[in-house]
């Protein structure tokens, strides 16, 4: 009976330590997941295809570069906010206690003064509402200034976006292709290997010599080393776009490609890049900028106005009244003009520095316009041309694998050789891994077209 109870109590434990044991493990695996940063939906990311626009959302989330644009415009926006907040009176409520060595000597009112006469009096109290404000064209070019550096950080922002997307698309679609190409080497290693089992069948029949099957066996030792190098390509292709899209570029995802697109007319493209293009902002920013910086130059020669009004107390007692009844509230308001003389001709460098940087903004306007026009043009010309040989491609794929079937075909009744054959596979495959980089070029040059009219 006490054996029974102590392998009863061995089991209990043995039953405990097993529950503690999966109640490790399952917290091992939440720190590992909470260490990647992996989330339940991130792990199950297998379960349901991406999209390129979740992909192209997932990236503008991690990627630093990107990141960094948005903070600067952000940034650039609060600057507005502070250039127009200089524009209007400043509020300060201003107190102060100054007590000064006095001289023993007495005045009429029987009152000791000072040692130093600048003070008011040996204790002086002064607590005081201040509002200032100065009028001057320096600030309204500020506020000028800020606005353009702010368009121009939107438009870099923009810019940054959509590089982000182009970059995106072409690690997406490439990412498919890859997987495509490791597809078709795995069926071309299958083909290889079922040519070199007929080959041996037809050396057995006496219907084909050695040397057909060695052929077969170098064809399909080739198609193993292709199937390789096509899964390492799709494992590199994975690993690149998923840094884009998880903490971890480790995790199993698919994508689900989107149907093709077409060629929008060029009108409408040309339309577009002249209303959307970031680029052109952002050079038309800068001179903004540059004008306000030449405004802000010569507003220097100009006087400054500047008002001041102060109400409170200053007195030699911290109080409304004074002991003899003199009420130490009151007022003063000053109004004052700086007139500029004389600064041995800095004021006039610092206009010629900022015109001179104007002229170079001009410049560059007028070269990011003319770039525009030769990009549009060779994007265009680049997805038209893309476009245009999908179809061939998809007929040299239809013709390439004809052309396999009947070289077999002739091959099994003994009237082509097993080079034929083996350069039918060849063909075939060139043509399949040319349409599926012939796709990626298609919607690469449409991305980059998209990139310069702002449709993305």
């Amino acid at each position: 009976m006490l054996q029974g109870v102590k392998m009863q109590s061995n089991f209990l434990q043995g039953k405990k330590r097993r529950s503690q044991a999966l109640l490790t493990g399952a917290f091992a695996v939440l720190w590992i997941a909470a260490a990647y940063g992996q989330t339940p939906a991130e792990t199950t990311a297998a379960d349901k295809p991406i999209t390129l626009e979740e992909a192209i959302h997932r990236a503008e989330a991690n990627e630093p570069a990107y990141a960094a644009s948005s903070a600067e415009s952000r940034a650039a926006g609060l600057d507005r906010s502070i250039a127009r907040a200089g524009l209007l009176p400043g509020v300060v409520y201003h107190n102060q206690a100054l007590y000064t060595q006095p001289n023993n000597e007495k005045t009429p009112a029987a009152q000791t003064t000072q040692k130093f006469i600048a003070n008011n009096g040996v204790h002086e109290y002064a607590s005081q509402a201040v509002i200032n404000e100065t009028l001057g064209l320096g600030g309204l070019a500020g506020v000028r200034r800020a606005d353009a550096a702010a368009a121009r950080a939107k438009a870099e922002l923009e810019i940054a976006r959509r590089g982000l997307v182009a970059a995106v698309t072409g690690l997406f679609y490439g990412s498919i292709a890859a997987d495509a190409k490791l597809a078709v080497a795995q069926r071309a290693n299958q083909e290889a290997a079922e040519f070199t089992s007929l080959t041996g069948k037809r050396e057995q029949a006496r219907e084909a010599a050695h040397a057909d099957v060695v052929k077969a066996q170098l064809a399909e030792q080739q198609r193993l080393r292709d199937v390789q190098d096509a899964k390492l390509a799709a494992e590199k292709a994975h690993l690149e776009l998923g840094v884009l899209l998880f903490p971890d570029p480790r995790t199993p995802y698919a994508l689900a490609p989107a149907s093709a697109a077409e060629l929008a007319p060029r009108a409408e493209i040309d339309q577009a890049a002249a209303k959307n293009n970031p680029e052109l902002k952002s050079a038309l920013a800068s001179l903004n900028v540059s004008n306000a910086d030449v405004l802000a130059a010569r507003a220097a020669y100009l006087p400054d106005l500047g008002l001041n009004f102060t109400y409170g107390i200053d007195a030699p007692q911290f109080a409304v009244n004074g002991p003899d009844g003199v009420r130490n509230l009151g007022y003063a308001a000053s109004v004052t003009v700086d007139i500029p003389v004389w600064d041995w001709l800095s004021m006039q460098h610092k206009v010629r520095q900022s015109t001179i940087r104007r002229d170079a903004a001009k410049v560059a306007l007028t070269a990011t316009q003319r770039r525009l026009i030769a990009r549009l043009d060779e994007a265009y010309s680049e997805a038209a041309a893309a476009r245009d040989q999908l179809d061939s491609l998809d007929a040299s794929v239809a013709t390439a694998a004809e052309s396999l079937r009947l070289t077999k075909l002739r091959y099994t009744e003994g009237e082509a050789t097993v080079l034929e054959v083996v350069d039918a596979q060849n063909a075939f495959v060139g043509a399949e891994n040319a349409r599926e980089d012939g796709r990626v070029r298609f919607q690469a040059a449409r991305a980059d077209l998209q990139t310069l009219t702002g449709t993305m």
